[in-house]
């Protein structure tokens, strides 16, 4: 399974960034398995901000409830996080993974930079 994560960037404070995933490998990949977005800010460890089912459920960390929008294409196998509202505190790498479960980590993308500055 290869994931290969794009739409990473600066920004400032209150700004949006829409991040997507692009997955190959196996076939209906979305489909079939969970997909989620994780991140790491330097210094700190990985967190799980989004995670979506095959069956197309949500779940959010807290801090990302309202401002960030976790979604699919399962004809192009791509994923996707939009964020909205983005606050500094949202500056890390935000790695695209596919797995099982609410916690999918099987495999990950290269990771993306969303650094958020004035």
């Amino acid at each position: 399974v290869q994931l290969v994560e794009s739409g990473g960037g600066l920004v400032q404070p209150g700004e949006s960034l829409k991040l997507s995933c692009t997955a190959s490998g196996l076939q209906s990949i979305l489909s079939t398995y969970s997909a989620g977005w994780y991140r790491q800010a330097p210094g700190k460890q990985s967190e799980l901000v989004a995670v979506i089912r095959a069956s197309g459920t949500t779940k959010y960390m807290d801090s990302a409830k309202g401002r960030f929008t976790i979604s699919k294409d399962t004809v192009k196998d791509t994923l996707y996080l939009e964020m909205n509202n983005l606050e500094v505190e949202d500056t890390a790498v935000y790695y695209c993974t596919v797995g099982t479960g609410w916690t999918p980590n099987e495999y990950w993308g290269q990771g993306t930079q969303v650094t958020v500055s004035t």
